[in-house]
């Protein structure tokens, strides 16, 4: 996390940016979970799909490109080759953008089920 001391309301304006700019590239199978209460990784993670390793990295520049604009950088990028899972780390959320099969098989969601979807805030 940024030395900068950040209200709530900030990371879901930015989480909704980054879902934003994911749906512009026509990223599928949104998910968003909210991780703050369970776990001090991030406060909420982002999942997304895309039908080929073009399209992953696509969505991914999309959301490095709107966050920039707005002068947040990801601490890191992850994955962006070979392109079956990107993850762009911002510190207070995590976007993941996966292939549709790299996705089933590691099965993030699964993994977290115990943190409430909140997709419906955040996905138009």
């Amino acid at each position: 996390m940024s030395g900068k001391v950040q209200s709530q309301p900030d990371i879901a304006a930015r989480c909704r940016h980054a879902v934003a700019a994911a749906e512009g590239r026509k990223a599928q199978d949104f998910r968003v979970l909210e991780l703050g209460q369970i776990s001090s990784l991030a406060d909420y993670f982002m999942v997304c799909s895309g039908s080929s390793e073009r399209q992953v990295r696509a969505i991914a520049d999309a959301v490095v490109e709107t966050l920039r604009a707005e002068k947040v950088r990801p601490h890191h990028i992850e994955g962006y080759q070979p392109g079956r899972w990107v993850l762009l780390d911002y510190g207070d959320f995590v976007v993941h953008v996966f292939d549709q099969s790299t996705r089933a098989f590691y099965a993030l969601e699964k993994l977290w089920a115990d943190a409430p979807d909140v997709t419906a805030e955040f996905v138009k």
